[in-house]
């Protein structure tokens, strides 16, 4: 985990991540600055009509006898300019070069993903690579926390180096998931408001039910190292997609 961002922490990060598959990164936000995302993304999906449950089939689950439930809202940046500055926001692009080994980092999607309180929708284990198959696997993601996440409330869990096995096959029914992989075999990454996490899109991960009283809420940026072409395309497409965050796209691709 890092508290700053210099040059031995951006190698540490990228260390860490090489070894692990994923880093969290302490405080990468203010608490002040999460909590004014959080303010903006809850405004949003109220002032919207179209931030439908996106729970998975396989994702599916029953908590004290309700379904669970979780909004989401994509490309957030379209919609809010506070979200659009984030994106390119030195802290944060300055870690995913980091973990991508080097300096040009391309936006795929963004995805604003809410679980709300006591019935906050799990995701059972899987890989994003599934969803967005690249051809050399330099993908990456980063989960901004605008609020707490204590395991009571789904954070995010990982199985620690599980990105060296590579792609894994995925049980397609009901959604991608890994059946192979017991829930709790994942290790809980519990974070507070303004702490990221970044992780390889080959990165096996999972997160619980919220069954807290308060709602968790995060934003997920996908992102990409613009050198790596897409293997098929599979993932819809976004409407931010091919956007250069830090540094240039040697290529001339402006998207998918």
């Amino acid at each position: 985990m890092m508290e700053t961002q210099g040059t031995a922490d951006l190698t540490h990060a990228a260390r860490h991540y090489a070894e692990n598959g994923y880093v969290l990164v302490k405080g990468l936000l203010s608490r002040d600055e999460a909590g004014a995302y959080r303010r903006e993304a809850h405004e949003l999906l109220a002032m919207l009509d179209h931030n439908e449950d996106a729970t998975w089939e396989s994702g599916a689950d029953i908590s004290a006898g309700v379904p669970t439930r979780l909004q989401h809202l994509h490309d957030v940046q379209f919609y809010s300019g506070a979200f659009s500055r984030l994106l390119v926001d030195e802290r944060f692009t300055s870690v995913a070069a980091a973990v991508l080994g080097g300096p040009n980092v391309q936006l795929h999607h963004t995805k604003l993903l809410v679980k709300p309180p006591e019935n906050g929708s799990p995701f059972p284990p899987h890989q994003d690579h599934p969803f967005f198959p690249h051809t050399y696997h330099r993908i990456g993601a980063a989960t901004f926390y605008l609020d707490d996440a204590p395991e009571e409330k789904g954070c995010v869990r990982i199985v620690p180096g599980s990105h060296l096995q590579g792609p894994r096959e995925h049980d397609e029914e009901g959604g991608y998931h890994l059946p192979d992989v017991p829930f709790e075999t994942t290790v809980p990454l519990p974070a507070e408001a303004g702490d990221v996490l970044f992780f390889s899109y080959l990165t096996v991960h999972a997160s619980g039910v919220n069954v807290s009283g308060e709602a968790r809420t995060n934003w997920l940026v996908q992102f990409r190292d613009p050198a790596d072409p897409p293997a098929v395309r599979a993932h819809d497409y976004s409407l931010g997609q091919g956007m250069m965050l830090a540094g240039v796209d040697p290529t001339g691709r402006s998207g998918d």
